[in-house]
């Protein structure tokens, strides 16, 4: 709730299916391939071309309406959704309209405010149309049909997210299903998902407002910044006793603010109907049930593992297994170690790694067994978390091993009780004065002692023994 009014959202996600080939033809679906190269006659609509169902697509719906908690339609109808577009061959989209192969489903969020569920309306195939170039030439728009055709699932959720962080949330979590179920990369930087985000604004007790489609979102930041600005654009005009026209907006991400494209269309625009060259796809029981047999474990059953196997606390479990990636080498470097301590590294460390260097755990500089390595240094004591912290960015610098860099710059802890006692002596006898006030009440002195030998031994005395030589000496 803003200042008393309602937010009401409701999001699209258009996902592209991971698939070699095109919804209805064979051509190829490879990213970044040069334009107009990976284009069938059925892609560019010559006459007489007839369309042919890709059925690992519909595999891939499937599988991931089954990830949704979604019903599985076992009939479901292509329809032509007719409307004329420079990049559109056919001058129709195929969809499915009223009878899509996945109906109501469910997932959960986790939010500030707890865990909540959001439902999904639906899931239906549908093909991409293609790609106009309007950078390329000052006087012409070009077209490139490497896209049309490609296989799309469209998730529709129901009206249930309230806030932009919920709306993030739930993008976040259905892309993470998809990936955790192959059936989508979920590259939104390269347009492999992105989002349509319907905002209304409503007093509460009100009947529900007027909603406004933002289009074709890419990443997690603009859908954001996107809906909290049309809900300030609509609260403003509504109290300056004007009204929210529905149509559907463009977020410009220079100005940060959304823009009027069209007036926002309804279904009769699109003059709905089957598609005549298409038969009623009909699914067995047993194909699905086979497909249903075969979905690997998601985010939420591994989760519940997570939290149970290896003791981790809710937020950890939860940061951990939001990305298939991260799960997977938070489990190869747990094995035989701490939990607690690689969930610290992975998502304290590790991550910090990533997000300034902008690359994924896939790209990671450090691999597992070099993860591995380190902790395993630091439990044995062979050298402490602060310099851990120091050969962590060297190898993330050189690729090196743990251990080669402790040899090369000789950084093994020193853990020799009679070598730190000499150190601690040492301190001891320059600061007279420090240890008479420490005696005298001021304890948080102990700080200070112990970084004047950690200078002295170059950050390698072991902090433990430290501790204790110090008390011991101090509190005679």
């Amino acid at each position: 709730m803003i200042d008393g009014w309602n937010l009401v959202i409701g999001i699209e996600v258009h996902a592209q299916v991971n698939s070699s080939s095109k919804l209805f033809s064979a051509s190829s679906t490879k990213f970044g391939s040069s334009p107009n190269s990976q284009v069938s006659l059925i892609d560019a609509a010559m006459p007489g071309m007839l369309p042919v169902i890709n059925d690992y697509c519909v595999k891939q719906a499937v599988k991931s309406g089954i990830g949704l908690n979604a019903k599985i339609n076992k009939k479901s109808i292509f329809d032509r959704k007719n409307y004329f577009y420079q990049d559109l061959p056919q001058g129709y989209q195929i969809s499915q309209y009223k009878n899509p192969i996945v109906g109501e489903g469910y997932i959960d969020i986790e939010s500030k405010e707890g865990s909540k569920r959001i439902g999904i309306e639906r899931l239906h195939l549908e093909q991409d149309a293609g790609k106009s170039l309007h950078d390329q030439d000052p006087k012409y728009t070009f077209v490139d049909l490497n896209r049309s055709g490609i296989a799309l699932m469209e998730i529709v959720s129901k009206p249930d997210m309230n806030s932009p962080e919920e709306a993030v949330d739930y993008v976040r979590k259905v892309r993470s299903i998809l990936r955790y179920l192959d059936t989508c990369d979920g590259n939104m930087e390269q347009g492999s998902l992105r989002a349509d985000v319907n905002v209304s604004v409503n007093k509460a007790g009100d009947e529900l407002g007027t909603r406004c489609e933002i289009k074709n979102l890419n990443s997690f930041k603009h859908i954001s910044l996107a809906i909290t600005y049309e809900t300030k654009r609509q609260i403003k005009l509504i109290e300056s006793g004007k009204i929210v026209d529905q149509e559907t907006r463009l977020y410009d991400i220079n100005t940060g603010e959304t823009r009027s494209m069209r007036s926002k269309e309804d279904a009769h625009d699109y003059r709905y109907f089957p598609d005549p060259d298409l038969l009623p796809l009909v699914l067995e029981d047993q194909w699905i049930e086979e497909i249903r047999n075969n979905i690997p474990e998601l985010p939420d059953q591994k989760k519940e593992r997570f939290i149970k196997e290896y003791s981790l606390s809710n937020y950890d479990a939860e940061v951990i297994v939001s990305d298939k990636a991260t799960s997977e080498y938070y489990e190869a470097v747990v094995k035989g170690r701490t939990p607690k301590l690689v969930a610290t590294w992975v998502t304290g460390e590790l991550f910090s790694v990533l997000n300034k260097k902008n690359i994924s755990i896939q790209d990671s500089p450090v691999s597992t067994d070099m993860m591995g390595e380190l902790l395993d240094n630091i439990k044995t004591g062979k050298i402490s978390n602060r310099l851990a912290k120091d050969i962590f960015e060297d190898m993330c610098e050189t690729g090196k091993n743990p251990n080669s860099i402790i040899e090369e710059k000789g950084l093994a802890q020193i853990s020799d009780e009679g070598e730190i006692e000499k150190l601690v002596d040492e301190v001891l006898k320059n600061n007279p004065e420090n240890i008479e006030k420490y005696r005298n009440g001021k304890i948080k002195l102990l700080g200070f002692f112990v970084g004047e030998v950690m200078k002295l031994s170059k950050g390698k005395a072991n902090p433990a023994t430290l501790n204790k030589l110090l008390k011991k000496k101090l509190d005679y």
